[in-house]
């Protein structure tokens, strides 16, 4: 069936069209497909998007962590680029996006089947999801609260729950409103943010000490390798947690570039990951990194102290307004029968209250961070499988079979679990686990490295290799059970146009 251009629309067409493209109006779009009257939009959108979820306090910490490991400035910063490079993957993700018109939480259909798919979801989408909001919100609220103190010294620690139910506010608010408003948030956020970690990047760069070498010396042979393999995990972690690149593609016009789609959405993560990564790494050749939000004081005037402690919150503002969105669909893909608007509103309650949890009652902080360092066990394995079935299938997806959840469906396979997927993804987890470096757990291949954590790689090698022998035969299988015809259409002037940029 040809799909058509956006003229000669119903009036129900074009209030559609209206509500789920416009910002500030709330999307009515959830994990449905997205019709072509409603797609927009060039590849080159989505850096805003990821560049400014990107200016996040988080990378700065990590960057100060590396130091923290022994690694010398040189090392440290070598670290920084090589786990960032993950965010191709991230790229190559998204390209799935506009091809299937669904997110990434219903494209996962395809390898792990509808039920598998729904566990999945709630697993590596919706609950580490939540853990990120929750740690996002009390970095924010944290250094929020230094904020507050620095103009007034004497107020109250009540003043950081208020923080935190503010931060909540205009954080999942932005979420509610959906992909248009981050959009267009995304894009004024971003160069006000960028021109703060710029004056940033000047007081760091004249007083950091690239001859910098840690207390113990320099690190050598085995230790050194442990070290960096431990800091490329964590540098990792943060490009592996972001396997939903489809979620913010899918609006654009079928026939995108898929080159470019990967390649704004890569550059959009790994640009400012690099830099403020960086910049932590250099922070830490000079002050204690193991409280940065304090002891950067150290190193910038008094004038600028809070304008860094209000970027650092901002940014946690527009990271978790897309971490909440993608946990939202997560949760809709886990058979939730909500609106998008009521599973963000949900999370938004779960993650406040964990968040002054963590702060008020107990060190749940520690606990979900060790959470979310192992997390890296399944992620990296999901990304895997994620990859090859681009790779296997063409990425040739027809989004509107995807929302088939019958038993005679193609995605129900075997009592709806797709072997082949949840095969991959189950070894790939355990054998990525047994190469876990924690703060909490080391596993017994870790240790026989001496240390050295090389979960990245083989999860993503192990998971992904598993899949590509496993998922041939199931595919074909898929392929067969789709209705006669396919989803090719002829593309719009204004699709060719837009493809093109």
């Amino acid at each position: 069936m040809a799909e058509r251009g956006t003229t000669g629309l119903q009036p129900a067409e074009t209030a559609a069209r209206e509500v789920n493209t416009r910002a500030g109006r709330v999307e009515q779009h959830g994990t449905d497909h997205i019709p072509v009257i409603e797609r927009h939009g060039t590849p080159r959108s989505l850096f805003a998007v990821w560049a400014g979820s990107g200016v996040t306090y988080l990378y700065f910490v990590l960057g100060g962590i590396l130091v923290l490991l022994g690694l010398d400035a040189w090392q440290a910063l070598a670290v920084v680029v090589a786990g960032n490079l993950f965010f191709i993957g991230v790229g190559f993700l998204a390209i799935s996006g506009p091809r299937a018109g669904v997110p990434s939480e219903v494209i996962t259909r395809s390898f792990y089947g509808v039920r598998g798919n729904r566990v999945v979801n709630v697993v590596l989408g919706w609950l580490i999801g939540v853990l990120y909001e929750a740690i996002n919100l009390s970095v924010g609220a944290l250094v929020g609260f230094t904020l507050v103190r620095w103009f007034a010294p004497d107020a109250p620690d009540a003043v950081m729950a208020a923080i935190v139910i503010g931060l909540a506010l205009l954080t999942f608010t932005i979420s509610v409103y959906g992909h248009a408003t981050i959009l267009k948030i995304s894009g004024w956020v971003m160069w006000a943010l960028l021109a703060g970690i710029a004056v940033l990047a000047w007081f760091v760069l004249t007083n950091a000490d690239l001859t910098y070498v840690p207390d113990g010396g320099v690190l050598e042979g085995v230790e050194l390798w442990a070290a960096a393999a431990a800091g490329f995990t964590i540098i990792a972690s943060a490009p592996l947690s972001w396997l939903v690149g489809a979620d913010y593609s899918r609006y654009l016009p079928e026939r995108s570039s898929p080159a470019k789609v990967a390649f704004w959405t890569a550059l959009g993560g790994f640009l400012p990951a690099v830099v403020i990564g960086s910049l932590g790494v250099l922070a830490g050749t000079v002050v204690d990194m193991s409280v940065p939000e304090e002891s950067m004081a150290e190193i910038v005037p008094a004038w600028f102290y809070p304008i860094f402690l209000l970027v650092v919150v901002i940014g946690s503002i527009t990271n978790n307004a897309l971490t909440a969105y993608s946990t939202g669909l997560a949760l809709m893909a886990s058979g939730i029968q909500w609106k998008r608007s009521v599973t963000v509103v949900f999370d938004a309650v779960i993650a406040v209250a964990l968040t002054l949890y963590a702060l008020f009652v107990s060190d749940f902080l520690g606990t979900v961070s060790g959470l979310l360092e192992i997390s890296i066990a399944v992620l990296a394995p999901a990304l895997g499988i994620y990859v090859v079935d681009i790779l296997l299938r063409r990425n040739r997806y027809d989004g509107i079979a995807l929302q088939d959840e019958s038993r005679d469906g193609p995605n129900w396979y075997s009592a709806g679990w797709n072997p082949a997927g949840c095969i991959a993804l189950g070894v790939g987890s355990v054998v990525t686990a047994l190469c876990v470096n924690t703060t909490f757990y080391t596993g017994p291949i870790a240790a026989a490295l001496g240390g050295a954590d090389v979960s990245p790689f083989v999860g993503v090698l192990l998971g992904g290799g598993l899949y590509a022998v496993l998922a041939p035969r199931t595919i074909r299988r898929s392929a067969a059970a789709l209705p006669s015809g396919t989803h090719e259409v002829p593309a719009t002037r204004a699709e060719r146009v837009g493809a093109s940029e």
